[in-house]
């Protein structure tokens, strides 16, 4: 039985990660602390024999852990994430994993010498969607990828349990690290990079189109030059509807997902049927038993699959920042990842 503790309890803790964490017979919740005191309350209603501790401190000086789920916004990822490897545990942390490049190594190198699992929330790659199109390109269904068009509209940015003094952390930078490039770019650029391989070069293009009165991109725009072709990602906060689409282009067919529609188009057949939209809600509990299965199996077997996916959107959100800043392509080189399902 692994005993586990929150680092942050907010929206997507409470209502994405305790179900996941509660249909395990293998896992046991046993304390929490945020930094809004005000979330004692909802952390013991949900889990009524954990223990709230008032500092990351008293945590993880006082109670006895295996792992921590860090839920606390993205600024503060790298230092929660390295006190907790020097603590000798286990770490799943939401995404961003971390919001400077510079971190993310520092981090993964400190979580091997600890012997250790850093690992990242890429809950996307469980939603019932995302699952399918992993299938359908693994098996060969539209032959070798050539790009993946990712396309996510949003009318604003989400809200979130805010920490004292703040009225919502995805449009402070400081805690947020970005704007719609963090919060949503991050699960595109792993799923895209599952699918359709590892980028070579990025160019990318960040604006604010309508919420200019935040200190943060509304709008991303990114052009991934991989092996086999290019792909593109497109984000906004600034839309007037809220979807997802995500077309799939291979040597012998195509995928199309518009929302909960599928379609499979190829050289050996024709398929269309529905699945659970990607735009349904935003914190995806029934996606979370992936996300803790893996991260189980990772702490049993040293597995770092899912930590070069995060060193992976690391370094690519770094390089769209640069490109963006120069009007210029940035290229990636000297590292390959070995990506799950690669």
């Amino acid at each position: 039985m692994l005993r586990g503790a929150f680092i942050g309890f907010g929206n997507v803790a409470a209502n994405g990660h305790m179900p996941g964490w509660r249909a395990r017979e293998d896992v046991r919740i046993v304390a929490a602390t945020d930094a809004a005191q005000s979330r004692r309350d909802a952390f013991l209603a949900a889990c009524p024999d954990g223990q709230w501790f008032d500092t990351v401190d008293d945590l993880l000086a006082c109670e006895q852990l295996d792992f921590v789920d860090i839920c606390a916004p993205p600024g503060s990822h790298a230092a929660l994430i390295g006190r907790a490897l020097d603590s000798g545990l286990h770490v799943l942390s939401e995404k961003p994993l971390v919001t400077r490049v510079d971190d993310a190594a520092r981090l993964a190198s400190a979580a091997a010498r600890a012997g250790r699992v850093l690992h990242a929330v890429h809950n996307w790659l469980h939603a019932p969607i995302c699952l399918e199109i992993s299938a359908l390109v693994d098996g060969g269904a539209v032959g070798a990828v050539r790009s993946v068009r990712w396309r996510t509209l949003r009318t604003q940015p989400a809200t979130a349990v805010s920490a004292p003094g703040v009225a919502n952390w995805r449009v402070d930078p400081k805690l947020a690290g970005g704007g719609v490039l963090f919060d949503h770019g991050w699960h595109a650029l792993y799923c895209v990079a599952r699918w359709a391989g590892v980028p070579s070069r990025v160019s990318a293009r960040l604006e604010t189109r309508r919420f200019h009165d935040q200190p943060l991109e509304d709008t991303a725009t990114l052009d991934l030059e991989t092996a086999s072709g290019l792909s593109r990602i497109f984000l906004t906060w600034a839309a007037d509807e809220r979807s997802n689409t995500i077309e799939v282009e291979g040597e012998q067919g195509q995928i199309h997902v518009a929302d909960d529609s599928v379609v499979l188009k190829s050289s050996a057949q024709q398929r269309r049927w529905t699945s659970p939209s990607l735009s349904e809600g935003s914190h995806h509990p029934d996606w979370f038993g992936g996300v803790v299965a893996d991260f189980l199996a990772a702490t049993a077997s040293g597995g770092k699959g899912n930590l070069d996916e995060a060193l992976l959107c690391a370094r690519l959100i770094d390089a769209a920042q640069r490109s963006s800043a120069a009007g210029a392509p940035v290229a990636l080189a000297g590292w390959q990842p070995s990506l799950r399902g690669a």
